[in-house]
């Protein structure tokens, strides 16, 4: 029995995975760093790859034109020889897209590439209200007359040899519910410089961070809901798709009630947590997140000047109004499906933009992200980042979508551990 059981044990473990696909469409610029100047024309490339070759006599769909806006639609093009070359151009900065749906033995396989122009020129479309930084000061203020009435029960299961971790809690403001989520905090008696993880869209479990600089960091990763983050994946799959779906377009012609009103004032007194910990050594405090993350990690640096740093990966809610302009926003993309949206909802969501944020920026703070980006298209992402005028650099890694790579990753943590001043 004992030699069934470890056959069984090795015939599992060395069980074939399933890894990506064996068709590859490739859109290749003819520039190596895919960035042009206006009016260049730009060649793309378009090949089908099967087994590191070639396929010919592919039928193709493309689109190619501006991002979310295509000029140029064609559909069962067929490849000779191999490969396909489209053209494009823009006279105004911005990014040309060049996206490809082949069809290959009954399956769809797709691919893209982003050209750049003139990014660096991109300017927001999103208005600034005139009273932004009194609302959010009043906002907050009001929170901050609650008190946080935090709950910190430690989980030994996720405790490392040098961190005790701790599931947590803490009142947002009067009627607005508390916030959850893990603490890591150094073992070893001392004073600490803190790290605060926030959540890219969704709704989910979280593990917490005790791997940045384990032993030398305080670290909380929360989510936004108002819910435990320790229960089991049913339970926020059963919300994702029910009483939280969509959550990101509640109440979005109330600057009061939207949705997002809660949970910046939620992240923001994630940062009165952590700096009423008696083990912050009250001094060094960066943000960091990607996607509604990203978002929300310029949101937090530009409210508060207790924040020493951010660093944001592909930011999320950037310049909602650009789709008005049919100019690519980010997520979520409110104002694409909507021809005529309200003057209550264009007021509302002018609070609630990653630009009008990126304005008040005066903290050091490193970005990342790619061309290919179709969540968060890069021309909604230079809005903000052009507007900043505090220290900040931009990491590119162009051929990447709404996902970084392992070296990405890599450059992303040690840029956090170079601020925190930590060895990993």
């Amino acid at each position: 029995m004992l030699f069934a059981c470890l056959l069984l044990t090795v015939i599992f473990r060395g069980e074939a995975q399933i890894r990506d696909k064996e068709i590859f469409v490739l859109v290749s610029p003819d520039h190596p760093d895919w960035t042009y100047r206006l009016n260049e024309t730009c060649t793309f490339t378009v090949r089908v790859i099967k087994a590191q070759n070639p396929l010919e006599d592919v039928t193709i769909d493309y689109e190619l034109g501006p991002e979310m806006y295509p000029t140029e639609t064609q559909k069962d093009v067929q490849l000779k020889n191999g490969k396909l070359q489209l053209r494009g151009s823009m006279k105004e900065p911005g990014f040309l897209r060049c996206k490809v749906k082949a069809h290959v033995n009954g399956r769809t396989y797709t691919g893209l590439a982003t050209a750049a122009y003139a990014p660096e020129n991109l300017r927001p479309i999103t208005q600034l209200p005139s009273d932004f930084q009194e609302f959010w000061g009043k906002t907050l203020a009001r929170a901050r007359q609650t008190p946080l009435n935090p709950t910190m029960t430690l989980l030994p299961e996720r405790c490392t040899a040098t961190n005790n971790v701790y599931h947590v809690s803490f009142q947002v403001a009067e009627g607005k519910g508390r916030f959850y989520g893990i603490l890591s905090v150094p073992k070893k008696e001392g004073k600490y410089p803190a790290l605060l993880r926030v959540p890219g869209a969704g709704v989910r479990p979280y593990g917490g961070d005790s791997y940045t600089a384990p032993g030398k960091l305080i670290t909380l990763e929360i989510g936004i809901h108002g819910i435990p983050v320790t229960m089991a994946p049913d339970v926020y799959n059963a919300l994702a798709s029910g009483a939280l779906n969509n959550y990101q377009t509640f109440r979005r012609n109330n600057r009061d009630q939207f949705y997002y009103n809660r949970v910046i004032t939620g992240v923001l007194r994630a940062v009165d947590f952590l700096c009423e910990l008696p083990q912050f050594d009250g001094q060094t405090l960066g943000v960091t997140g990607s996607s509604q993350g990203g978002a929300l990690s310029v949101i937090t640096a530009a409210l508060d000047s207790r924040v020493s740093f951010f660093a944001a990966v592909v930011p999320a809610l950037c310049d909602h109004e650009a789709s008005i302009k049919k100019r690519a926003c980010g997520w979520p993309h409110y104002y694409f499906y909507e021809e005529t949206p309200s003057e209550e909802e264009q007021q509302t969501l002018r609070y609630y933009d990653t630009v009008n944020f990126a304005r008040l920026l005066k903290v050091p703070g490193w970005f990342s992200w790619g061309f290919n980006d179709e969540t968060c298209p890069p021309t909604s992402m230079y809005s903000a980042y052009n507007v900043i005028t505090s220290p900040k650099e931009l990491s590119l890694y162009i051929e990447t979508g709404h996902y970084w790579y392992q070296e990405q990753w890599d450059e992303w943590q040690k840029w956090l551990r170079g601020q925190l001043k930590v060895e990993e």
